[in-house]
């Protein structure tokens, strides 16, 4: 039996329990749709498909050395399927289950609609702990426990079915806007085993203290979130690799306790997918519904802008923003406080906003991202809002200023003990000039504008009710997980640093 395996967030053979299950069958046609419509949504940009693109070169590659390269296929989904099954006659689409954006899920009921209509089997599998359709929170870690502890997914070789590969298109010809990302970490599955191993063999010892910090999560933390997003690594194989080095480093000082807290954030990932997964809307409607429509639905457009750039005159930000265009990653605390400052202090819709950020992750997953983006935001309605204070935060994990200074050159001659709030200065004026704003907002009005709006719909008869039953659907802990594993976190708990 011959079946087309649909890759999409995926692009790895290693671990790949659809490619394994096909192969099983017999003949395989692996197939990836570059859909120009999925990469004009407002959350897609250049420095994605670039990594996308070099991790579809290595993918096509190692299904090359098992035997079948990979086809690439340029179109709207359906119409590639109808006419690759028109050439081929495949039996069955075997694929992966994907918790995307909206417009990913839509093409998928589109989709599922055709194959449908053509008496064609579509077999979807997970590859991750995220249930479709599952029991819910209920016993949802030690399910996922399960699911990590089996034998990795393995395939000897594939017979050859297919030629005319197809060619891998530019970015300039999927029409996205030029993305300059001068650091960007590579793609593909041998950058990403790089970045494992050393994380594995010396950089994870410092991981659980000095994530936190801009100074030193560059190095810290793991670096694998892009490599997660996009599956060119499994979260299962990353569990098990992290599992099997606490054996190896047992009793090492230093070592366990980083890569329990690593081994405890793979399973928020799952949760924070999960939560996607259950409420698909989550990208385009507040969670909390007394909280729907709190920010102006049209933004300011200068602050936007300025946030943007990373020119709001509040150093620390606008640091973390150039950093983050740059390298197109950043360590979660800085994250949160980017979304924080923009929905708080700036007051502006959390969706526009978070659209923008997730153009500059290189490592965009929406599970994680629009469930951040909602609690940084103080829209979800779970726990009270977390108001990130921009100086306070940057006197905290910046405190001698060096990172300010590599990325906001401007400031060079403001001394050290008004670095984070420059506008203090008494020669602010005269020695910075037009080289640096002053601030776009007073930062403290812009929290009593936000603390009151959100005040007053906190205080809706009703909230408090609507506020429990949220949490109860999205995190609640109603069995005692089994020993060494972790209960699903409530959502208003997820702290996640990759």
């Amino acid at each position: 039996m011959l079946s087309l395996v649909w890759f999409k967030r995926d692009l790895r053979v290693h671990d790949h329990p659809a490619l394994a299950l096909a192969a099983a069958q017999g003949a395989v046609l692996p197939v990836y749709i570059i859909e120009p419509e999925l990469w004009a949504q407002p959350d897609a940009s250049a420095r994605q498909w670039a990594f996308v693109a070099e991790s579809l070169h290595e993918l096509r590659r190692d299904l090359a050395d098992l035997g079948q390269p990979l086809i690439l296929r340029v179109g709207e989904a359906v119409d590639v399927l109808a006419r690759l099954r028109a050439k081929h006659r495949f039996a069955q689409i075997v694929s992966h289950e994907e918790t995307g954006n909206g417009w990913s899920r839509a093409r998928d009921r589109r989709v599922a609609a055709w194959a449908r209509e053509s008496n064609l089997p579509w077999i979807e599998l997970p590859q991750s702990g995220v249930e479709r359709n599952g029991p819910g929170p209920d016993g949802w870690a030690a399910r996922r426990a399960r699911f990590i502890a089996q034998p990795l997914a393995q395939v000897a070789a594939l017979k050859p079915v297919a030629d005319g590969t197809g060619a891998v298109p530019s970015a300039k010809s999927l029409k996205l806007a030029d993305d300059a990302c001068p650091f960007r970490q590579p793609g593909g599955r041998a950058a990403g085993m790089l970045a494992l191993n050393s994380f594995t063999a010396s950089r994870g010892l410092t991981y659980r203290g000095a994530l936190s910090s801009a100074l030193t999560a560059e190095r810290a933390c793991s670096r694998l979130s892009p490599y997660l997003a996009f599956g060119a690594l499994s979260g299962r194989e990353v569990a098990q690799a992290i599992g099997a080095q606490k054996q190896v480093r047992r009793g090492q000082a230093g070592w366990g306790a980083s890569l329990r807290r690593f081994e405890a954030q793979l399973g928020c990932r799952d949760h924070g997918v999960q939560q996607l997964e259950d409420r698909p809307d989550m990208e385009t409607r507040a969670l909390h519904p007394a909280l729907e429509g709190v920010h102006p639905m049209q933004p300011d457009a200068t602050r936007l802008a300025a946030w943007q750039r990373g020119e709001t005159g509040l150093p620390f930000v606008d640091a973390c923003m150039r950093y983050l265009r740059a390298t197109g990653w950043l360590n979660f605390r800085m994250r949160a406080m980017l979304q924080s400052v923009a929905s708080y202090h700036l007051w502006l819709d959390w969706r526009v906003s978070g659209a923008h950020l997730a153009r500059q992750f290189t490592d965009y997953e929406p599970g994680i991202h629009w469930v951040q983006v909602q609690l940084q935001s103080g829209v979800a309605g779970m726990g009270a809002p977390r108001f990130l204070d921009p100086v306070r935060h940057g006197q905290e994990h910046d405190p001698g200023g060096l990172f300010i200074r590599r990325w906001v050159p401007e400031l060079s001659p403001v001394p050290d003990r008004f670095l984070h709030a420059p506008w203090t200065w008494p020669q602010a004026r005269q020695l910075l000039g037009a080289r640096y704003p002053e601030p776009v907002i007073d930062p403290a009005a812009g929290l009593r504008t936000a603390r009151a709006a959100l005040a007053a719909r906190r205080h809706q008869p009703g909230f408090k009710a609507d506020a429990a039953r949220i949490v109860a659907q999205h995190g609640s802990r109603k069995s005692r997980p089994p020993p060494g594993a972790r209960a699903r976190p409530p959502s208003a708990q997820l702290r996640l640093d990759l």
